[in-house]
């Protein structure tokens, strides 16, 4: 029972502390109680809490709209707010699919959408049926409409769909670089480019969801940016407000919002909104969490980080039996403990040691998730990968380190640091 929190930390009502490893469910960025967001949101319940966006808009919605517009991938010029990632998401999707009602002609047979397997995208209708989890989404195949599932990475086969499809999808919907829960799934280098590529030569739009990969998870702001890449839809949410509050926003090309212009007995209108869309007081929070990126040079302390928790990471894999495989984007990382009975709950088990440790991580199956807030200290960071590896071999104890072992691993984690 949490009730308190302060940086990285959060505190029960007993009062223990534990080490934030998922940053609250992936959206906290500059770690908890920060006071340029506090007062942000202190001044902003001075003015007003909430008004509707439905016929009218406030100082804030406004100017940030234009701040995402200025570090989104160039071209993303117009900006529709909602209040969660499954929201944006199927914001993204319907837009695509009007959008391609109003071009009319034969672009009315593109109503259907590739995604990729293992794809998460929320937890609506639309994303679900863009989502390629069994294990979530299978319940509820009935209310789905149709998508292609493609391989994640292969670009031969993204290829070869949108070459049979082509006249009928609306757009490619992708996490770019690392789809999280599918377990910290990365993707090779360049594949973002490559169906960004496709998706051009086909005519079709790409809807890059970055609920997860945003506000600088990956080492960038956008994981986009990374390959040059601007998408015709882009999703954001989680960190937008810095943890704080939900709020959503769809990015789209000039090109999308054009065709929603109209006279009024057009009736082109894009039909969509929510009583909390762009609430006053999380555009406060999200313009403080955009100033304090740039007045502490978020992105830039980052790196060291980043690089730190990969020799970390590393260490943990070449020197632990029990770890399977590292996967790691940025600050966003995946210990995969290979596949073993579901009846075990292993990644469960390895979560309530850590908890007993000081620590909060999450599994997502058999694999440990790390993605501690961006602010997280150099030492705060290899007390998260300690723990987490203490943690791995408390609960693994058919396959325990020896002594020696365990010493050699706690060594290199200090030699690393």
């Amino acid at each position: 029972m949490i009730e308190a929190a302060e940086g990285t930390e959060l505190i029960d009502t007993e009062g223990r502390r534990y080490l934030d490893g998922v940053s609250s469910l992936w959206c906290n960025v500059h770690g908890h109680r920060h006071p340029e967001i506090d007062k942000a949101v202190r001044d902003q319940l001075g003015r007003v809490a909430h008004s509707t966006m439905l016929g009218l808009s406030h100082p804030g919605a406004a100017q940030l709209a234009a701040e995402l517009v200025e570090i989104a991938p160039p071209g993303l010029d117009r900006v529709f707010y909602s209040d969660s990632g499954s929201s944006a998401v199927e914001v993204a999707l319907k837009m695509a699919f009007q959008y391609w009602q109003h071009r009319g002609g034969q672009h009315v047979r593109k109503t259907s959408f590739i995604c990729l397997d293992q794809a998460y995208h929320g937890d609506t209708v639309g994303s679900v049926s863009v989502g390629g989890i069994d294990l979530f989404h299978s319940t509820f195949g009935p209310l789905l409409f149709e998508a292609h599932r493609a391989t994640p990475g292969d670009v031969e086969d993204m290829a070869r769909l949108l070459a049979c499809l082509e006249e009928e999808v609306a757009a490619v919907v992708i996490e770019p670089l690392v789809q999280g829960a599918a377990g910290m799934l990365t993707h090779p280098p360049g594949y973002l480019r490559s169906v960004k590529r496709l998706c051009e030569q086909h005519g079709t739009l790409l809807i890059c969801d970055e609920v997860a990969t945003g506000f600088g998870r990956t080492g960038t702001m956008f994981a986009c940016e990374q390959e040059g890449v601007t998408p015709d839809l882009l999703c954001v949410a989680k960190g937008l407000t810095g943890g704080y509050m939900p709020l959503a926003a769809t990015l789209a090309t000039e090109r999308i919002y054009e065709a929603f212009l109209g006279s009024y007995d057009e009736f082109k209108t894009f039909f969509h909104g929510h009583t909390y869309t762009g609430n006053p007081l999380a555009c406060a929070a999200a313009l403080a969490s955009l100033e304090v990126f740039r007045r502490e040079r978020t992105l830039v302390r980052l790196q060291p980080k980043i690089r730190l928790l990969s020799e970390w990471l590393g260490q943990m894999q070449r020197k632990m039996p029990e770890v399977h495989e590292v996967r790691q984007c940025g600050l966003m990382a995946g210990i995969d403990l290979g596949e073993h009975d579901p009846g075990l709950r292993l990644g469960h088990r390895v979560v309530m040691e850590a908890r007993r440790r000081g620590v909060i991580v999450r599994p997502l199956g058999d694999v440990i998730v790390l993605m501690p807030p961006l602010s997280i200290s150099k030492e705060d960071l290899r007390e998260l990968v300690r723990v987490v590896a203490a943690s791995i071999r408390a609960a693994c104890p058919l396959a325990k380190l020896d002594a020696g072992a365990q010493g050699r691993l706690d060594a290199a984690l200090l030699e690393a640091a």
